[in-house]
């Protein structure tokens, strides 16, 4: 099995490879920090010795690194079984008061590279008749809240996008699975001073992504939506 995570160095992305870790998978991984992922990559050759990582440091706003992270995925790997368009960012803010280019930012971050990265891999899936995608949302795809700004744009944008790769997916046999989890423990949380029960573990987001991957092909979860026990902060 070959799985494909960006931004996975952190919070919901190292949750998600560490689950697939566990199942066998091979893994190809990005993100931003190169420091992060050399760290990353090295725990998962002692944790999971039968484990090959394929890793590109990928600043995944720009379109060039984007596709040159799909090249080196393409060249060592026949068959794509997973994507986990994973990577983003948020910028909290009111859209009548956040900085100029904001909005241009988390577009390019959000959607712009989960449209370029699945575009570049979805051959292979399509030729194979299989594979899934999950395209990694939020509860701010569907409900504006305070000081959403143009993250929640973002958001909603890659909820439309994930929808409608979902229909063009169809006839494919490739699957696609929106996941919109609420507050989950990750680097966007750090220094919040709430009890730890009152946000979700980010393994909870992994386990429920592998536990679509497992159904048969004839069946695919559309969309998950996951909530800390006590609802939205």
């Amino acid at each position: 099995m070959n799985v494909i995570i960006t931004g996975a160095t952190k919070g919901i992305g190292l949750a998600i490879a560490e689950a697939f870790a566990e199942e066998g998978a091979n893994l190809a991984v990005n993100s931003r920090t190169g420091s992060d992922l050399e760290e990353m990559v090295n725990r998962f050759k002692s944790d999971f010795p039968k484990c090959q990582v394929l890793h590109k440091a990928t600043d995944m706003s720009v379109k060039a690194e984007v596709m040159a992270f799909a090249e080196m995925v393409n060249e060592s790997w026949e068959k794509v079984d997973v994507l986990i368009n994973n990577a983003g960012v948020f910028m909290p803010g009111q859209i009548h008061l956040e900085e100029d280019g904001t909005l241009e930012k988390q577009i390019e971050t959000n959607l712009y590279s989960a449209y370029h990265l699945t575009r570049a891999l979805l051959p292979k899936m399509i030729a194979q008749e299989s594979g899934h995608v999950f395209n990694i949302c939020s509860i701010a795809s569907f409900m504006a809240y305070p000081n959403g700004g143009s993250y929640s744009i973002s958001k909603f944008a890659m909820l439309g996008f994930s929808k409608v790769l979902r229909e063009e997916m169809k006839e494919k046999g490739v699957r696609v699975t929106s996941v919109m989890p609420g507050a989950t423990w990750s680097a966007s949380w750090e220094g919040v001073d709430l009890p730890k029960s009152r946000l979700m573990p980010a393994k909870d987001i992994a386990s429920a992504v592998l536990s679509c991957y497992k159904m048969s092909p004839s069946t695919v979860v559309e969309d998950i939506i996951l909530r800390p026990q006590l609802g939205d902060l």
